[in-house]
């Protein structure tokens, strides 16, 4: 396939690199710097241009108003796109604008998915992120492939916002997950015991998870260049936020993970990688998990 990819960072471009690795023709904007890895890309002026080019148009970018900018600013992808192309949105981004934004690429004749990610930047470069997607089942059928080249756990979930809807929810569990560990460590370590050997026996018991194996070491071991960063993952908060506030619905322990981010934030902590919320906790307690 011709494929335009719009968002090289840190997961975008190990993204575009596999469907590159596969063989298919790849589109990117113009941009300071193309990553050595996708050289043999056809570079565009425009991002309009990148949808000239290409027949599907993906997009993955940190927030909502960069997608809006994206597809319908000046010279956007909405400008070059013709009938029958597809595309397809895998930012993590607001469900409500997802929806909007995907009715008027409809109206343009064209497809639209929305596919935000999880995993991060280890997912993205071992092509195992998990795919939420929110569109058209026909559509999802035959982009499917391209998911499978940069993905293992795939699920069409319904219609355009229910993958960004999934996406929200995601970020919830990871968030408190995070959160959860960072306190059980931050306990274990003021009372004396070695939290590298609490960890160890934790993760054979009940209260073993993905967030304890990995974020937990990253506690312990003071690893926190980003993966993904707190201020990305308190945009995601925030989205999780005005939704249920919008639905009436109370998210008491999201609104807590989020203040801890916040505190993150506000002592300049935000573009470390989302393990290091454990920093508000220690800040609070004058105490660190573990020296580094």
């Amino acid at each position: 396939m011709k494929i335009g990819f719009i968002g090289l960072g840190i997961m975008g471009a190990p993204m575009a690199q596999h469907l590159l690795a596969a063989g298919h023709e790849l589109f990117v904007p113009k941009r300071s710097k193309v990553p050595e890895a996708l050289s043999t890309a056809t570079v565009c002026a425009t991002n309009a241009d990148v949808a000239r080019a290409a027949d599907v148009i993906i997009l993955m970018l940190p927030d909502t108003p960069d997608v809006d900018k994206v597809l319908f600013g000046k010279e956007g992808v909405a400008e070059g796109l013709s009938k029958g192309k597809t595309v397809i949105d895998m930012s993590s981004i607001s469900p409500m604008e997802t929806k909007r934004f995907a009715l008027a690429i409809n109206e343009l004749g064209c497809d639209y998915l929305d596919a935000p990610v999880s995993g991060g930047e280890v997912g993205a470069k071992a092509a195992s992120l998990t795919i939420m997607i929110g569109g058209d089942e026909a559509v999802f059928e035959r982009i499917k492939p391209l998911f499978e080249l940069m993905g293992k756990n795939i699920t069409l979930v319904g219609g355009n916002g229910d993958g960004q809807t999934t996406k929200v929810a995601n970020q919830i569990i990871v968030a408190l997950n995070i959160a959860a560990v960072g306190e059980a460590l931050l306990f274990a370590s003021k009372a004396g015991a070695d939290p590298a050997r609490v960890r160890q026996a934790l993760m054979g018991g009940f209260a073993a998870s993905r967030i304890l194996e990995v974020h937990g070491e990253r506690m312990i071991k003071r690893t926190f260049n980003p993966g993904f960063r707190i201020a990305l993952h308190q945009k995601d908060l925030n989205l999780a936020l005005s939704g249920a506030k919008a639905m009436g619905v109370a998210l008491p322990q999201t609104a807590s993970a989020a203040q801890l981010m916040q505190v993150c934030a506000a002592n300049g902590w935000d573009q470390l990688d989302h393990s290091a919320l454990v920093k508000s906790l220690e800040h609070m307690a004058a105490h660190e998990v573990a020296k580094a």
